[in-house]
């Protein structure tokens, strides 16, 4: 009679489980179709008294926009609750996004670099505010004038303040002369050399260059190669077997590897470029994988507990200076992170700092940015999360003799000139600055917007012309 009666517990346990169980799948299948139905612009634009909204559904969307796979990761409760993938990794192959498909991540490969500088420092094998010349020893920066008070640190490195060039890389196709790191350093590949061209500490500016450094600096420290010095300290201890920041990308990955597209949605020749620039652009990751990284550091930072690495130094590492930018992620009121874009392929993460909830999305089109913005908002709206908002802008139409007060040529010091031009009810603006032409709409008599974003560009009037423009970190002068 005993042996029944437990006989009979255990089987009202299993079933109870089990309906359980059930209705946790329905919850999730439904939560899940809600976020790849509810997309909706990023960019709310009020013409009049309206708002023009409208909701779309994933793969109809990324149809519309030529987006050829996507594939996203989301944490909730600290786990990762669902990942799944969109479309193909390679069309001519017929091969679909899958949760273990890899992408290249771009420069959220700088955050994950980043840990392994901050693990150096809590060794004493580096001291974050000296000389980053004092622990290069195959190739050294260059002194010069800007470098007679203060020094570049890898401290400023990290957080973009070292007064280093080179924002970012082209990447190598397949078939070109790959170079060294020093050759890089030197100007000797496909972008300018990496030096310092202002006093550093003084302001914040975008340097893939400084990250380029601080690889060299890590293989001359641990005199391994950086990939393998990632993979040892940081990618194997956090359970990223499928990651690598091997360039070019070992051959046992190719037939899990996304293929890369155009704007125009032809495939980036080759499949994908190489980025010997590791640190700064050379990731190779799923959704799944990087947010085993994200989870880490969240980890760290809520329960003050060490992990990979020690609380004090990830308190740091998310502690943002006047540009929101940390060792490594940028870091804002609510969340932390960074965004991605190499050659073909688009990518963002996002963690919260208060909540165990982080959000990766991976992107194999030049046109991703559009699509990851409307996935995160529509992610953040069904898991109620702060920080994350649409824009809103106001059209306030101007005449086209208006317009005209503000064509011409516009030098920004540091990235080239730009040239405005009256483009129907609004402005088109092209140069060095940007990949792709900006169409920009008035909202006030100085203020224009990204008709993409939503980036607000304001104009400085002296009497009634215009001398110069502003928008984000940049400025540029009216020179024409």
């Amino acid at each position: 009679m005993k042996t029944f009666f437990c006989l009979l517990i255990n089987l009202l346990i299993l079933t109870s489980c089990s309906s359980q169980s059930g209705k946790d799948k329905k919850f999730l299948e439904e939560r899940i179709s809600r976020i790849e139905n509810g997309l909706q612009s990023n960019l709310q634009i009020q013409y009049g008294d309206s708002i023009s909204m409208q909701y779309y559904n994933i793969e109809e969307r990324m149809k519309e926009l030529g987006i050829s796979g996507a594939s996203i990761a989301v944490l909730n409760n600290g786990v990762i609750e669902w990942a799944k993938g969109y479309g193909v990794a390679d069309s001519l192959e017929n091969r679909k996004v899958t949760t273990k498909t890899l992408f290249q991540a771009g420069s959220i490969s700088k955050p994950v670099a980043a840990t392994r500088a901050l693990q150096l420092a809590e060794q004493d094998l580096i001291d974050l505010d000296l000389s980053v010349n004092t622990y290069l020893s195959s190739w050294k920066l260059p002194d010069n004038k800007f470098t007679e008070k203060e020094e570049v640190t890898t401290r400023r490195i990290l957080n973009h303040t070292a007064g280093l060039n080179i924002g970012g890389f082209l990447g190598y196709k397949k078939g070109e002369t790959i170079p060294s790191t020093p050759e890089i350093l030197d100007g000797k590949g496909n972008t300018d050399s990496v030096r310092v061209y202002k006093e550093p500490g003084t302001s914040w500016r975008y340097s893939g260059g400084g990250y380029t450094i601080m690889q060299h600096m890590i293989t001359d420290i641990d005199q391994k190669q950086f990939s393998e010095v990632m993979m040892k300290n940081v990618l194997k201890p956090l359970g990223m077997q499928s990651s690598t920041f091997e360039n070019p990308l070992p051959e046992e990955y190719h037939s899990i590897a996304a293929t890369g597209y155009n704007f125009d949605g032809t495939q980036v020749e080759g499949k994908w470029w190489i980025y010997p620039e590791m640190a700064a652009a050379g990731l190779w990751t799923t959704p799944s994988e990087l947010l085993l990284w994200g989870k880490e550091i969240q980890q760290t930072l809520q329960t003050q507990k060490d992990g990979l690495l020690q609380a004090k130094t990830v308190n740091e590492m998310l502690t943002a200076n006047d540009d929101d930018q940390g060792l490594g992620p940028y870091v804002l009121k609510h969340t932390f992170g960074h965004g991605g874009a190499d050659e073909g392929f688009r990518a963002d993460f996002t963690a919260w700092k208060k909540t165990p909830n982080a959000v990766v999305i991976m992107v194999n089109s030049q046109r991703g940015n559009i699509i990851i913005k409307e996935i995160l908002l529509s992610i953040a709206q069904e898991y109620n999360l702060q920080g994350i908002q649409p824009r809103t802008r106001v059209f306030e139409e101007q005449s086209k003799k208006e317009l005209e007060r503000y064509t011409g040529k516009y030098r920004f010091p540091e990235n080239g000139d730009a040239k405005i031009v009256v483009k129907g009810n609004g402005l088109e603006f092209t140069g060095e600055i940007f990949s792709t032409p900006i169409f920009l709409l008035p909202e006030t008599d100085s203020t224009f917007f990204n008709k993409d974003s939503g980036t607000r560009y304001t104009f400085q009037f002296e009497g009634n012309s215009v001398v110069s423009v502003k928008f984000s970190r940049f400025k540029a002068k009216k020179i024409q």
